[in-house]
C-alpha cells in the first residue's frame, strides 16, 4: 500500500466532487485517499480557501469531517507483466480480484494491487554490470503470453550505470532484477514494473510518417476509407447503428499487435458481450486465443462517473507503454460521448460556466489531448511502434452537429459515419460512403501500389465516382421514377446496387466474409468494374439493361464474397470468362437490332 499521511478533512460533498477546506499541502493532480474508507481520488482544483477532489468511487455515506490522506504522487498506473489478458476498471483495478473480495458489486475502498504481485514470471535479464542504461532502454524480457514478449524498460525519468544484475530465473513483479547508480551516486532498485501518471503522455524520440495501413479486413474501411497505423478515426452513429459491433470487428481482425478495448460508460450488457466473446475468439494470425494480445477496460454506465472520465487515460497510457516496446497498438474507445458526458457532469458539480449543450468549454482541448497521443513513433529505445485510436461517438438522435461529434472531427482524420437507414435495412457495416472520408488516402497510396497493385487507387476512385453518380440519379428516380432514365444511367444504378450488396455489405457472422484480405478486396472491386466496362458497349448498342440482368451474372457477383475463399483467387478469372461468354450471347441475340447512331 502507498505510504499516506493525513493532510486535511472533508468540508463538502457534491456527488463525486469533494471539497477540503484550509489545506495548502495538497498538489494539483495528486492522488489522495478520501474518508475513513480511503476512497481513491485526485486533486482537480486548488483555490485560496479550499481544495477540490474528484473521487473515483461512490461517495454514498461519506461525511464532512472525515480525513483526507495524501500520497504525494499523481494518479499513476502500475505497468508490467500481467496487463495482457486482464480486465480492469477505469483506474486499472483488476475486476477479477475485486470480484473475489466483494462479489458481483464492486466494494469501496478496496486496496488491491493493479497487477498480481504473487504470480511468478520467467525473467531473462538483457544487461550486464557496467552497462549504462538510458531512459526507455530494455534491461530484461518476460514472455507475458505466447504472442507478447514483454520488454522490461527503464522508466523515461531514470538513467544510470548497472551495478548489479539478478540471475535468469523466476521472479515476482516487485522483486529486484537490476540495480543502477544514477548521476547522484544513489542506488536505484529496478523491478519488473514501473509507474506512470495517467494524464502525462509517455515520451518518444520522434514521430514518423503514417504510410502503413492498419488492415482491418473490412472492405469499406480498407478500400474506401483506410486508416494507417498511428492514425485516428471516429465512428459516429445513433442508437442501433452498429458502433459497438463495428469496433468488435476491428478489435478481432485488425493487424495490430495488441488491442486495448475501453468500454467507457457503455451499457452493462454490451460490456458483458465483450467479456464473453473475446476469450472465445481465436487470433487468425497465430491460432492462439485473442485475449493473449488484448487488454479490456470495463467501465459501465452504472460505475462511478469520475472513473469513466479516467478510463480513457488509463487505456491510452497502457497503449503507449506497449508502443514503447515496439508494438503496434490499436485502441477501441466505446464511447467518447459517454466520457464527454462524465466531463459535463463533473463540470456541473463544480458550477463551471457551461458551453454548448452544457458541455464544459474545455471539451475540445480534452479531446485533442486524447487523440493527439496517437501516432507512429520512434521510441526511446530506437524501436518503432504505434498507437491507433478509433473512438466511437454516440450523438443523441444521430445528430452529427452536436458538440462531441463536431469537436472530434477537428482532431481526427478518418470519419466513418454510420447511417440509421442502412442499419435498419440490415446493411452492415452501416458506414455511409457519401458521409464518410479518410484524409490518409494519398499518404497510403505508395503502400497499396507496392504491396497490392498500382491499379488499386484507380479502381477505388472509379467505384466512388459511380456511388456519387448513383446519389444524383436517385434524386431523379424519387421524383419521376426509374423507367424514363436512359439505359446508360440504368446500368449505373444496377452496378452500384451490385457494389452495395456485393462489396460494401459484409457479413460479420460468415466464416469467409467476416475478414477479407486486401488482395481479395481488390479482386472484387476489379471484377465489378470489369462487368461495368464490359456492359457499356452493349448498352450503347441499344440493348436494354434488363437483358444483361437476365444472364444472372449480377447475382453471381453478389454471391462471390461467400463463394470465393480468401486463399484461392483463381475463381475471379473464371468469373471474367463467364462475363465474356454471357455478353457474347447477349450480343448475338440482338444482331440486326443495333441502334443507329447518327453522326
Amino acid at each position: 500500500m502507498t505510504k499516506v499521511e493525513q493532510k486535511g478533512i472533508i468540508s463538502g460533498i457534491n456527488g463525486p466532487v469533494v471539497t477540503v477546506s484550509k489545506t495548502k499541502e495538497l498538489g494539483m493532480m495528486e492522488m489522495v485517499y478520501v474518508g475513513d474508507l480511503k476512497l481513491i481520488g485526485e486533486v482537480i482544483g486548488i483555490e485560496k480557501e479550499s481544495t477540490i477532489i474528484q473521487v473515483y468511487e461512490s461517495t454514498t455515506g461519506l461525511k464532512a469531517g472525515e480525513p483526507i490522506y495524501s500520497t504525494g504522487a499523481p494518479l499513476s498506473l502500475m505497468l508490467g507483466p500481467g496487463i495482457i489478458g486482464g480486465v480492469f476498471d477505469g483506474i486499472e483495478r483488476p475486476l477479477e480480484k475485486l470480484f473475489e473480495k466483494t462479489g458481483s458489486f464492486i466494494g469501496r475502498g478496496i486496496d488491491t494491487p493493479n497487477l498480481d504481485t504473487d504470480k511468478v514470471w520467467s525473467v531473462k535479464p538483457t544487461v550486464q554490470v557496467g552497462d549504462y542504461l538510458e531512459a526507455g532502454m530494455t534491461y530484461a524480457t518476460v514472455q507475458e503470453t505466447e504472442l507478447v514478449n514483454h520488454k522490461i524498460m527503464l522508466s523515461p525519468n531514470l538513467k544510470g550505470e548497472v551495478v548489479e544484475v539478478a540471475a535468469e530465473g523466476d521472479y515476482k513483479v516487485l522483486d529486484c532484477i537490476v540495480k543502477i547508480k544514477d548521476a547522484y551516486d544513489e542506488i536505484i532498485e529496478l523491478t519488473l514494473v514501473q509507474y506512470w501518471p495517467v494524464r502525462d503522455p509517455r515520451p518518444f524520440t520522434s514521430r514518423k510518417r503514417l504510410d502503413q495501413p492498419l488492415i482491418t479486413g473490412q472492405r469499406i474501411i480498407d478500400t474506401l476509407f483506410p486508416i494507417p497505423k498511428g492514425g485516428t478515426a471516429a465512428i459516429p452513429g445513433g442508437f442501433g447503428t452498429g458502433k459497438t459491433m463495428t469496433q468488435h470487428q476491428l478489435a478481432k481482425w485488425s493487424d495490430a499487435d495488441i488491442i486495448v478495448y475501453i468500454g467507457c460508460g457503455e451499457r452493462g450488457n454490451e460490456i458483458t458481450e465483450v467479456l464473453e466473446d473475446f476469450p472465445k475468439l481465436i487470433d487468425p494470425k497465430s491460432g492462439k486465443p485473442l485475449m493473449e494480445r488484448t487488454v479490456l477496460i470495463a467501465n459501465t454506465s452504472n460505475m462511478p462517473v469520475a472513473a469513466r472520465e479516467a478510463s480513457i487515460y488509463t487505456g491510452i497510457t497502457i497503449a503507449e507503454y506497449y508502443r514503447d516496446m515496439g508494438y503496434h497498438v490499436a485502441i477501441m474507445a466505446d464511447s467518447t460521448s459517454r466520457w464527454a458526458e462524465a466531463l459535463r457532469e463533473i463540470s456541473g458539480r463544480l458550477e463551471e460556466m457551461p458551453a454548448e449543450e452544457g458541455f464544459p468549454a474545455y471539451l475540445p482541448s480534452r479531446l485533442s489531448q486524447f487523440y493527439e497521443r496517437a501516432g507512429y513513433v520512434e521510441t526511446l529505445n530506437r524501436m518503432e511502434g504505434s498507437v491507433s485510436i478509433i473512438g466511437a461517438v454516440s450523438p443523441q438522435g444521430g445528430d452529427f452537429s452536436e458538440p462531441v461529434t463536431q469537436n472530434t472531427k477537428r482532431f481526427i482524420r478518418c470519419f466513418w459515419a454510420l447511417d440509421r437507414n442502412l442499419a435498419y435495412s440490415r446493411h452492415y457495416p452501416a458506414i455511409h460512403w457519401l458521409n464518410s472520408y479518410s484524409e490518409y488516402v494519398n499518404e497510403l497510396k505508395p503502400w497499396f501500389d507496392a504491396k497490392v497493385t498500382p491499379d488499386f487507387m484507380n479502381v477505388r476512385k472509379k467505384m466512388l465516382g459511380l456511388l456519387q453518380e448513383e446519389s444524383k440519379l436517385m434524386e431523379i428516380v424519387k421524383l419521376i421514377g426509374a423507367d424514363i432514365l436512359p439505359e446508360e444511367q440504368k446500368l449505373i444504378l444496377e452496378v452500384t446496387k451490385l457494389i452495395r450488396l456485393g462489396f460494401l455489405q459484409q457479413n460479420a457472422f460468415h466464416d469467409v466474409d467476416t475478414y477479407v484480405p486486401v488482395e481479395k478486396q481488390f479482386k472484387m472491386m476489379e471484377i465489378i468494374m470489369f462487368l461495368y466496362e464490359a456492359s457499356r458497349p452493349i448498352v450503347a448498342r441499344g440493348i436494354p439493361v434488363s437483358q444483361i440482368r437476365k444472364t444472372g451474372i449480377f447475382d453471381e457477383l453478389v454471391k462471390m464474397k461467400y463463394t470465393i475463399n480468401n486463399e484461392d483467387f483463381t475463381p475471379f478469372d473464371d468469373l471474367k470468362t463467364k462475363i465474356d461468354e454471357a455478353f457474347i450471347k447477349v450480343n448475338e441475340s440482338y444482331k440486326g437490332f443495333e441502334r443507329v447512331i447518327k453522326e
